[in-house]
């Protein structure tokens, strides 16, 4: 299992059962937020700045495996989930 966020290049694939779109993410944020409140106590959060993030878990929604996500590139995942590719 990975605990890294996928960038442009990457994604997430289950290595269980070859899910590639639907994972339940479990992470621990720090952040700095900009709270505008209007006349009657309402409020928008306007801004926010990530000052830390931590992935604690990643796993499959459709098997639950949280052992088998694995990060790969996104051209090679989209090979695999085009047959006409193959």
């Amino acid at each position: 299992m990975t605990a890294t966020i996928p960038d442009a290049t990457h994604r997430w694939r289950c290595a269980g059962c070859g899910n590639l779109t639907r994972f339940d993410v479990t992470r621990t944020r720090r952040t700095t937020e900009f709270w505008h409140f209007d006349l009657a106590g309402e409020h928008q959060v306007e801004e926010v700045e990530v000052k830390d993030e931590t992935v604690e878990q990643v796993s499959c929604r459709w098997c639950g495996r949280a052992d088998a996500v694995e990060l790969v590139d996104r051209a090679e995942a989209a090979a695999l989930e085009d047959p006409a590719s193959r």
